[in-house]
């Protein structure tokens, strides 16, 4: 029963095609849940966007109401509040919030490519390379405000400020336009200098100083919500508003990623992975920056492809399986693992390229393609499909041999998102990479990161620390060693199989 001494917290997270809710109380019990479905948009090859106002702020405001609805909570009993969105996107707004353009999204956006041409060229490669410990890649924000720039001078000119998802969020709920350490340094990189302020040098041919928000800490107090956000979401003008992140920075938090050698494996439209270490480690394949933690920095890598690719198998091979839902209400993702687990490692000399929408991380090309490699008759769809369920391990596998390169040490391995449903999958995994996986207890994602960092925004909490008694690992999967022997095979033709065809991808 809810009674008036305990205190209770909101977070939201906003997804490629799916946002989620959550209210917890003081000792992280889940009080309320909800999520909204939405689309994404792609009006052309490598061209990935969401309205802003239509998909990002609606399932904010949805969410919202629907969650004090649920829980049967006054609104003024709200704590205070957190939020997070899909990675490194870009919006334009004028001076009311209202969004110029639909936003442009993370790494799986690609129109940028052009731009990130003529920066490498402006810039040269070394300086880059020092900026970034990388080449310049289609997750990185200055690039998408060079297209605007370049291609839609209109919008860029009334532009007031160039904002990514949770800022946008944040900037909603409290008219304060801020980003985080985590996000905005990383993503943002090179227009903010190391201590957060605006780098007026490197800002010259990309935007003005003042079109970019303000850095603060992830569970800085951004602001507080004002009276009209208040109508629009039902919370209680007032309420404390943390200035949050993107959502993988928040899923790491809630997985209890919280020291060096803490990793996280994100299995949700795309892949993203993040390993807290103790030191900046610079390779051309992956990316890192600070991390959330204070005092502590990450590697981060992704995938394009992991539930956008088990989706549209879903919509285009195993359309029955999406009828057969209707009909009986049985996941169509489990109709299409029926008979999987029987078909033998490596899919019987099948081995899938995951590129359907490029790649970002370890190959970082925008240009890669999907390849299904080694077909015979002897193939059917469950071969196809477990093929493409083994290409992320493969994909998984090829970072962590760049982290062993760098003598990065990885303690605990956490899997969570939409993915960890999938227990074959999962089994799969811990096979190809000969580690071990373990799921969350709690599986809601960042949402659950979100309302655990509001808490320590209002110093609820005092430390991340203490957040590490909360979290608890759920599920365990142990690599079977006869399994990775016979996968070490595809593994290795995997890794040769796109520097073999990149040149013909690209004539593509």
């Amino acid at each position: 029963m809810i009674t008036m001494e305990k205190k209770y917290f909101m977070g939201i997270d906003i997804g490629t095609f799916e946002s989620k809710g959550a209210i917890i109380d003081n000792e992280c019990n889940i009080i309320a849940t909800h999520a909204a479905s939405h689309g994404m948009e792609n009006p052309k090859p490598n061209y990935f966007e969401h309205d802003a106002e239509k998909v990002w702020w609606h399932d904010f405001c949805e969410i919202s109401k629907a969650l004090l609805k649920e829980s049967g909570l006054e609104a003024q009993e709200i704590m205070a509040v957190g939020s997070s969105a899909l990675g490194a996107d870009c919006v334009p707004v004028d001076e009311n919030c209202n969004p110029l353009r639909k936003a442009i999204l993370y790494g799986i956006d690609a129109r940028a490519t052009s731009e990130m041409e003529w920066l490498t060229e402006y810039y040269g490669e070394e300086q880059i390379k020092k900026w970034y410990g990388r080449p310049l890649c289609s997750s990185d924000v200055m690039p998408k405000i060079l297209w605007i720039k370049n291609n839609e001078p209109e919008v860029y000119a009334k532009t007031y400020k160039f904002l990514t998802g949770s800022s946008f969020i944040t900037a909603k709920l409290t008219g304060n336009y801020t980003v985080d350490r985590f996000l905005g340094l990383a993503s943002f990189n090179p227009l903010y200098h190391s201590d957060g302020t605006v780098n007026e040098e490197t800002c010259k041919v990309i935007c003005r100083p003042d079109q970019l928000a303000k850095v603060m800490n992830t569970i800085d107090i951004a602001g507080y919500v004002t009276s009209k956000a208040s109508k629009e979401t039902g919370l209680k003008e007032g309420t404390p508003v943390i200035v949050g992140t993107d959502d993988s920075g928040a899923e790491a938090i809630s997985t209890g990623v919280l020291q060096p050698g803490d990793m996280m494996i994100q299995f949700g439209s795309s892949l993203y992975m993040i390993l807290c270490t103790n030191k900046l480690v610079d390779d051309n394949r992956i990316w890192r920056e600070e991390f959330i933690i204070p005092n502590t920095f990450d590697i981060s890598a992704g995938t394009n492809a992991a539930g956008t690719l088990t989706r549209w198998y879903r919509d285009n091979i195993f359309t029955y399986c999406l009828e057969e839902e209707k009909n009986t209400g049985k996941n169509a993702y489990e109709l299409m693992m029926e008979g999987i687990e029987d078909i033998p490692v490596g899919s019987m000399g099948l081995i899938t390229l995951p590129y359907f929408a490029g790649e970002r991380t370890p190959i970082n090309d925008p240009l890669a393609k999907g390849m299904l490699f080694g077909l015979t008759l002897s193939h059917t769809k469950q071969h196809m499909y477990r093929s493409a369920l083994e290409s992320v391990g493969y994909s998984i596998a090829q970072h962590f041999n760049i982290f062993h390169e760098h003598e990065v040490k990885i303690n605990k391995i956490m899997a969570v998102g939409g993915g960890t449903k999938n227990p074959a999958w999962m089994q799969m995994i811990a096979d190809i990479t000969n580690k071990t996986i373990c799921t969350a207890k709690v599986t809601l994602g960042a949402c659950f990161g979100d309302a655990m960092m509001a808490a320590m925004g209002i110093k609820y909490f005092d430390d991340f620390s203490e957040l590490s008694k909360i979290v608890k690992a759920g599920e365990t999967y142990t690599p079977n060693i006869e399994n990775h022997k016979a996968y070490e095979k595809y593994i290795k033709i995997f890794d040769e199989l796109y520097v073999a065809t990149k040149d013909i991808m690209h004539k593509l």
